[in-house]
């Protein structure tokens, strides 16, 4: 369909539809059951509707859209956990998945057997099981406690070892929902290289997220879900822009903010105001145990420190300087700032790796300062976010929203978000 290659669809979907039966009181499904065809107690309700897709072996494809647009549905229907109401679903491989957290998993059941559970289903034979056994394990970082029924796991340890569990079974296809949030700081990072030595490997990958960044950077093609049905289907960069634009435009309930651009498991709330913001003082019940975590940012407004500045549209000097902790091993992160707009529209963006310079190094780990120069938003209230990002500038370690908030007043009647520099002749 997009790919040109020559190459048999690993996924092929052939007008696939699938209706749930919505039952406004429970006994109305009794009263169904005497009814048969006679009279209808429920209310259909068509997750997709005539869906045609072909995905090559080897294509890392990501899934977006709205909330009810499908999206979970449809890996259900690949992944045989769902059956559809109409059309043909061929699969050629080894799926492994994760659709929600601990999913095929028996709570009495410890770690050990969930693992053989788990494998057994995906295909694999117990001798098999037995190779990669220790791998899985070791991957999870649970050892300790295998041998302990999973309902006894935090749901942080239940990520682990599903993930665990579904890159080791050497599967043709992984499946990953955006309901997934591996673990901490550390395991997310050793996941996210995992799934990028899968993507080389040639495996084939359906990624389904909000963070549309994640979806641009790594995927080859990308699918957008609207109503059921595919409303775009191809290069990253085109869909996403579509999606974005459709969002803009009000279509959705959901607004195109930083959660779809950027994803983080650590990502913290709205820090309180101070002239300094100490991301650790922000959290004081809590230490950060990623890898890589923001310490501290600070924003002066032409020289004045503070968290929430009114300054004139092109009159005023921005300066905002990041502090970051990280592990002596861990490659140096990059730092990128978004100025976002109050509807959640990013403005601007800017980055360390995509200025091709690197944060300066320090004992805990590094910092960097960004400047803007006679910042040249109009009229409006925007807000500063911060992002700690892994040395590819895909992977994101740490966040901070409303670092600072800005509030541009202006003199004319210019419209627009931002003053260009120009010259009329």
């Amino acid at each position: 369909m997009f790919s040109e290659t020559s190459a048999e669809p690993i996924i092929s979907l052939i007008d696939v539809s699938k209706c749930y039966q919505v039952y406004q009181k429970p006994h109305h499904r009794l009263l169904q059951m005497f009814a048969r065809v006679r009279k209808r107690y429920f209310k259909e309700f068509w997750a997709l509707r005539d869906v045609n897709l072909q995905i090559r072996p080897g294509e890392v494809v990501g899934i977006i859209g709205s909330n009810g647009a499908g999206k979970s549905t449809l890996l259900q229907l690949v992944c045989g956990t769902l059956t559809p109401s109409h059309g043909q679903i061929k699969v050629n491989g080894r799926i492994a998945a994760l659709l929600e957290l601990g999913a095929g998993f028996n709570a009495e059941f410890t770690g050990r057997e969930n693992i053989y559970l788990s494998a057994t289903i995906a295909g694999m034979s117990k001798k098999e099981i037995d190779a990669a056994f220790d791998s899985i394990v070791e991957f999870s970082g649970i050892s300790k406690f295998i041998d302990q029924p999973v309902k006894t796991y935090s749901s942080g340890m239940y990520v682990r070892l599903a993930f665990s569990v579904a890159i080791n079974v050497d599967p043709d296809i992984l499946v990953i929902d955006e309901a997934l949030a591996v673990g901490d700081g550390a395991f997310s990072r050793k996941s996210f290289e995992r799934i990028m030595e899968m993507k080389k490997a040639g495996k084939t990958i359906l990624f389904c997220s909000h963070a549309l960044y994640q979806v641009e950077a790594i995927c080859d093609i990308a699918l957008w879900l609207k109503d059921g049905q595919i409303a775009q289907f191809g290069i990253p960069s085109d869909v996403v822009m579509s999606y974005t634009d459709y969002l803009n435009r009000g279509n959705a309930v959901s607004s195109p903010g930083l959660e779809q651009s950027f994803s983080s498991p650590s990502a913290r709330a709205d820090l309180p105001a101070t002239e300094e913001v100490s991301a650790q003082s922000a959290v004081p019940e809590s230490t950060p145990t990623g890898v890589a975590f923001i310490s501290a940012i600070a924003v002066w407004v032409d020289d004045q420190p503070g968290r929430d500045f009114t300054l004139l549209t092109c009159a005023a000097d921005v300066r905002m300087h990041i502090a970051f902790s990280c592990a002596p091993t861990l490659p140096m992160p990059h730092v990128a700032v978004c100025i976002v707009r109050q509807d959640g529209q990013i403005v601007a963006s800017t980055a360390t790796h995509l200025d091709n310079c690197s944060p300066a190094v320090t004992p805990e780990g590094g910092e960097a300062e960004v400047f803007f120069p006679k910042l040249a938003l109009l009229r409006g209230t925007y807000q500063l976010d911060v992002y700690l990002m892994c040395e590819n500038g895909i992977h994101v370690y740490d966040s901070v929203n409303m670092s600072a908030t800005l509030h541009i007043t202006q003199n004319n009647l210019e419209l627009g978000v931002v003053s260009l520099a120009h010259t009329w002749s």
